[in-house]
C-alpha cells in the first residue's frame, strides 16, 4: 500500500448470503485504485484500502451502485500498524489538528505529537497482518520489523541492558546504578510511546456499532419475507401430493384447477420472496459469475418456469409447490444464518453500549450533562456513585474504588485516588471524584480494543482462502451434476421429463456451497469475539491460525514473569531483633537514598504499617552500602565487604545469604550498634500468574523457554522457581532473533512473549508474537496477540482457544464436505432404482438449509468453551536445559 493510500469503509446492504461475498471481494479488487481488501462476512462491512488520486469513494459507491449493490462508502483514517483497516486510535493515526484539541494545554498537544511519531517509527514497519492477495507474505513482511532494532539501536539497547541486566547485583553500588538505568528508561518508554492523546475527532464512536442496525434489518426483512412465503406456500402443500398422503381434499378451492391454484399463490412467493436469490444471482450473470445464489436461483426458475410453462403453453403436471417450498426452505436456512452470522459482530460490538451516552462535565464552574461525542480532552468530569465512566483519563479530586472487571477481569474494585488512571465504561463505586479527560471518542480504550477486534473478523484466514476457491468450483459441480442427472434420466433411464427434471433441480440445490463458505468466517468470528471478552486479542485471523500451531513459548524475563521492578521480599533477624524493629531501623537508614534497592526497602517498610523516620544522619559508602543514625543507634547496611571493614561478626547468616542468592534475590546485611542484627533481601518478584502460565502450557504440551539478558545464575534461578524447560541467558538484543531461529531450524513453532519493543526483532521472528499490555497502550502494541489483562497465564488461554477454532474449522470443513459427497448422488436419483427415493427440491432446500445452519452453530459452541486452569501443578523435577 502506497503512502497515499487511505481507507474506506463500505456498509454492504443488500448481500444476503456469506459465499456472495467472494465474489464481491473479486469485483472489489477489480476497481481501479484500489489496493487491498478485507471483507468482514460477519457485519457485511469491507474495508478498502485505495489511491485517492486514482478513485474517490463516491465512484467506488457508484461502481457497485452499477453492479447491483446497495452501499454507504464512508472514508476512514488508514491504521498504521494494521495496514488495510481502519486506524485504532489516536497513537495510530498521522498527527492532525482539531477544533477540540484547542481545550487541551500546548504541553499535553506537544506530548501527544510526539508520542504520536514514536508510535509510528516503532509500529509503521511492523506487518505481522496478511493483506487480502495472499498469506506467504505475512510473515516475510512481519520479519521487516527486525528493522526497528536498527531505527532504535541506543534506545533498544540501553533499555535491554537495563532491564535485563539490572538484577545481577554484585554490590550495592552497582545494584542502584542498574536500578536506577532500568528506572529511567521505563520513564522514557512510557513518556515516548504512549504519552497523553490529543483531542481528535471522535464522531467514529458511534460508528462501531451502526453496522449492527443494517445487519438486523437484513435479517427482519429475510423474516418477514420468510414467514409470507409459508403462509402463501401452506395450501399449496395441502392440496398437492404431499396433502393428499395425510388425507387432505385433493382438489383446490373455488373451482380452481391446480395450475392456476399453484400459479396464483407461488408466483408472490418466488418473485417477491425469492427475491434476493433471483437478484444476486442476476448480479453474479452480468459478471460471467456463478455463486450459491445462482444455484438457488435455478433451481426456483425451473421449477417455476416449467410449472407456468405447463399452465399456458401445454397440458402437463405442475410443481409450483416445489418452487414455493423450495423457496421457503432456502429464505428459513438463510434466515437462520444470517441471525446466527450477524449476531457474532453484534456479540463485540455490544461492548459499546458499557460506554454511556452523556457525560457530566465541569466547564466554566457548573455542572452540565453533555452528549458523549461533545467531551474533549482537558474536560473535567463529575462522576457520582454508581455511574460508569465516560471516557479515559486521569483522577483530578476526590476517591472512590471502580470495577475494572470490563478491561481486566479482575472482580475486586481498584481503588482511584489523586493521579490514578480510570477507563472509559468501567463502573463507579461508592465514593465521588472529578477527572480530567486524556482520551476520547475512537482513542478510549474501549473503542480501541473493539475496533481492534472488527479488524481481526474483517481479515482473512488461509483456510479461508482454500474454502472460496472450493466452493467456487463447486458451483460448476453442482451445475454440471444436475445437467448430469437430468440427461441419465432422460435420455438413458427413460424416465419422463418431469422426473428427470425433478432430479436435475434437487441436485442443483442440494450442493449449495453456502455451509462451505460459512466453515471459516464464522469459527474465525466466534473464536476472535470470545478472545476479547476473555482478555485475549488476535489481530487477525493468520495470528488466530498461527497460534494453534505453537509447540514453544518464549517468555522475555523481567516485567513479563516478574513484576519488572524490586520488593521486599525476606526478613531475616539475629540477636533478639523483631522483623517490624530491624525493618524500622533499616528502612529509617536507606530513606535518604535514592537508590531503586532503598527505595523498595522503605515501600516494603510501609506497605507493612511501620512508621518509616528520618534518620538523624547519613553517610553514603560507594562500593559497600549507608552508614546512618536511626533513633540514636548506629545501623549500617550493605554487602559483606562493608560487614567485614566493621568487624561485624556474620555467623549462620552467611549461609542464608547464599541461599537467597540461588533464589536471585539480592542481599544486604545490617548491623545495629556494632553487632549482626540480620538480613533483609529485595528481589525483581516473580509473577504469581507466571507459575500458572508455565505449569498450564505444560499441561497442553507447550514448551517453556526464557530468553534474558541477565546473568545466567540470576535467569536459572528465576526459571527454577517456575519449572521452566529451558533458559537462554547473556542474550543481547540484537541476538534475540536469531536464538528465535535457532529453535525454529529444530521444528519448533515458536511464539515469543515480551513487550513489543525492547523484543522487537524477536517478536517479528517468531511465528506469532504476544505482547504483555492493559489499557489504552493494547491497540498499538508490536505483536500479533495482546493480553490486555497483563496476565502470562492468558498465553495458554490463547493457544487453547486458537486450537479449539482451528478444530472447529477443520469440523465445519469436513462436514460440508461429507455432505455434498452423499447428497448429491442422492438427490440425483441414485437410491431410486433400489429403494424407490428421490429427493424433492423442496425436501433439497430444506436439507441444504439445514447443513448450513449446523456448521453455523456448531462454530456458535465456542462461546461455551472454558479454559482449563492448571496453576496448581506442582512444577517440574530435574534439570535445565542450557543454551
Amino acid at each position: 500500500m502506497s503512502a497515499e493510500a487511505a481507507v474506506i469503509e463500505v456498509d454492504i446492504r443488500n448481500a444476503h448470503d456469506a459465499s456472495e461475498y467472494a465474489d464481491l471481494e473479486n469485483r472489489f479488487r477489480k476497481l481501479a485504485g484500489v489496493k487491498g481488501v478485507h471483507l468482514d462476512r460477519t457485519r457485511g462491512v469491507a474495508h478498502l484500502s485505495y489511491d485517492p488520486a486514482e478513485i474517490a469513494p463516491e465512484e467506488i459507491q457508484s461502481q457497485l451502485g452499477t453492479n447491483g449493490y446497495r452501499c454507504d462508502c464512508k472514508p476512514r483514517p488508514g491504521s498504521k500498524s494494521h495496514a488495510g483497516h481502519p486506524c485504532i486510535g489516536a497513537d495510530d493515526r498521522a498527527p492532525q489538528d482539531t477544533t477540540k484539541a484547542a481545550t487541551a494545554t500546548n504541553d499535553v498537544a506537544e506530548r501527544s505529537q510526539s508520542a504520536m511519531h514514536a508510535c509510528h517509527t516503532a509500529h509503521s514497519q511492523h506487518t505481522h497482518h496478511v493483506d487480502a492477495e495472499g498469506s506467504a507474505a505475512g510473515h516475510e513482511q512481519h520479519a521487516t520489523t527486525a528493522a526497528v532494532a536498527a531505527t532504535h539501536a541506543t534506545h533498544v539497547e540501553h533499555g535491554a541492558a537495563a532491564k535485563h541486566e539490572s538484577h545481577h547485583i554484585p554490590d550495592s553500588q552497582t545494584g542502584h546504578a542498574a536500578h536506577a538505568t532500568a528506572a529511567a528508561h521505563a520513564e522514557h518508554s512510557k513518556d515516548g510511546s504512549h504519552g497523553e492523546h490529543a483531542a481528535m475527532g471522535h464522531d467514529e464512536h458511534g460508528g462501531h456499532d451502526a453496522h449492527a442496525g443494517h445487519g438486523e434489518a437484513m435479517v427482519g426483512d429475510m423474516l418477514r419475507r420468510f414467514v409470507v412465503s409459508l403462509i402463501l406456500s401452506l395450501p399449496l402443500m395441502a392440496f398437492s401430493h404431499l396433502g393428499a398422503l395425510v388425507g387432505l381434499h385433493p382438489m383446490p378451492p373455488f373451482g380452481l384447477s391446480m395450475a392456476w391454484f399453484g400459479f396464483l399463490l407461488a408466483t408472490p412467493v418466488v418473485w417477491w420472496g425469492g427475491k434476493p436469490f433471483i437478484s444476486a444471482a442476476w448480479r453474479a450473470l452480468r459478471q460471467g459469475e456463478a455463486n450459491m445464489m445462482t444455484l438457488i436461483a435455478l433451481g426456483i426458475l425451473v421449477s417455476y418456469t416449467y410449472s407456468v410453462a405447463a399452465t399456458f403453453l401445454f397440458e402437463g403436471k405442475v410443481f409450483y409447490e416445489a418452487a414455493a417450498m423450495l423457496t421457503t426452505f432456502s429464505l428459513a436456512g438463510h434466515w437462520l444464518e444470517m441471525r446466527s452470522r450477524f449476531a457474532t459482530g453484534r456479540a463485540v460490538e455490544a461492548l459499546l453500549k458499557l460506554a454511556p451516552t452523556t457525560a457530566r462535565v465541569k466547564r466554566g464552574g457548573e455542572e452540565k450533562e453533555i452528549p458523549l461525542s461533545d467531551v474533549a480532552v482537558g474536560d473535567e468530569i463529575v462522576v457520582r456513585p454508581g455511574d460508569r465512566v465516560p471516557v479515559d483519563g486521569e483522577v483530578s479530586s476526590g476517591s472512590s474504588y471502580v470495577d475494572e472487571s470490563m478491561i481486566t477481569g479482575e472482580p475486586v474494585p481498584v481503588a482511584k485516588t489523586e493521579g490514578a488512571k480510570v477507563t472509559g465504561g468501567t463502573v463507579n463505586q461508592t465514593g465521588a471524584f472529578n477527572f480530567k479527560a486524556t482520551a476520547v471518542g475512537a482513542d478510549t480504550a474501549l473503542s480501541r480494543i473493539v475496533q481492534m477486534v472488527q479488524n481481526a473478523q474483517a481479515s482473512k484466514a488461509p483456510a479461508q482462502r482454500l474454502a472460496d476457491t472450493a466452493g467456487k468450483y463447486l458451483v460448476f459441480v453442482a451445475i454440471g451434476s444436475g445437467l448430469l442427472a437430468f440427461a441419465v434420466w432422460y435420455f438413458i433411464g427413460d424416465a419422463g421429463f418431469l422426473f428427470a427434471l425433478t432430479a436435475a433441480v434437487s441436485t442443483i440445490v442440494i450442493a449449495c456451497p453456502d455451509a462451505l463458505a460459512l466453515a471459516t468466517p464464522t469459527a474465525i468470528t466466534v473464536g476472535v469475539g470470545k478472545g476479547a471478552r476473555e482478555g485475549v486479542l488476535f489481530k487477525n485471523a493468520t495470528a488466530l491460525e498461527a497460534t494453534a500451531g505453537i509447540d514453544t513459548v518464549i517468555f522475555d524475563k523481567t516485567g513479563t514473569l516478574t513484576e519488572g521492578k524490586p520488593a521486599l521480599t525476606d526478613i531475616i533477624t539475629a540477636n533478639g531483633f523483631t522483623e517490624n524493629e530491624l525493618l524500622r531501623l533499616v528502612a529509617s537508614a536507606d530513606k535518604p537514598s535514592q537508590h531503586p534497592l532503598a527505595e523498595a526497602i522503605v515501600e516494603g517498610a510501609r506497605a507493612r504499617g511501620i512508621e518509616v523516620n528520618s534518620p538523624e544522619s547519613f553517610n553514603s559508602i560507594p562500593g559497600h552500602g549507608v552508614e546512618a543514625q536511626v533513633s540514636g543507634r548506629r545501623v549500617f547496611v550493605g554487602n559483606k565487604k562493608l560487614m567485614e571493614r566493621e568487624r561485624i561478626e556474620l555467623g549462620e547468616l552467611e549461609e542464608r545469604v547464599q541461599v537467597l542468592a540461588s533464589d536471585a534475590k539480592t542481599a544486604m546485611y545490617i548491623a545495629v550498634d556494632g553487632r549482626a542484627a540480620g538480613v533483609v533481601a529485595v528481589a525483581d518478584r516473580i509473577r504469581e500468574s507466571a507459575r500458572q502460565a508455565v505449569n498450564s502450557l505444560h499441561g497442553i504440551g507447550v514448551r517453556t523457554v526464557m530468553l534474558t539478558g541477565d546473568y545466567r545464575s540470576t535467569a536459572e534461578a528465576v526459571a527454577r522457581q517456575l519449572g521452566m524447560d529451558t533458559v537462554i541467558a547473556e542474550v543481547l538484543p540484537e541476538d534475540k532473533a536469531e536464538q528465535v531461529t535457532k529453535l525454529q531450524r529444530e521444528g519448533r513453532k515458536v511464539a515469543m512473549v515480551g513487550d513489543g519493543v525492547n523484543d522487537a526483532p524477536a517478536l517479528a521472528q517468531a511465528e506469532v508474537g504476544i505482547a504483555i499490555g492493559a489499557g489504552t497502550d493494547v491497540a498499538v502494541e508490536t505483536a500479533d496477540v495482546v493480553l490486555v489483562k497483563n496476565n502470562p497465564a492468558d498465553v495458554s488461554r490463547s493457544i487453547q482457544l486458537a486450537r479449539k477454532v482451528r478444530g472447529k474449522i477443520k469440523q465445519n470443513l469436513f462436514w460440508a464436505a461429507i455432505y455434498n459427497l452423499i447428497a448429491i448422488p442422492i438427490a440425483a436419483g441414485a437410491l431410486y432404482p433400489s429403494l424407490g427415493l428421490l429427493l424433492r427440491p423442496e425436501w433439497a432446500a430444506l436439507a441444504m438449509s439445514a447443513s448450513t445452519v449446523t456448521v453455523t452453530l456448531n462454530a456458535l459452541l465456542l462461546n461455551r468453551v472454558r479454559f482449563s486452569a492448571i496453576g496448581n501443578v506442582e512444577p517440574r523435577a530435574g534439570g535445565l536445559a542450557e543454551a
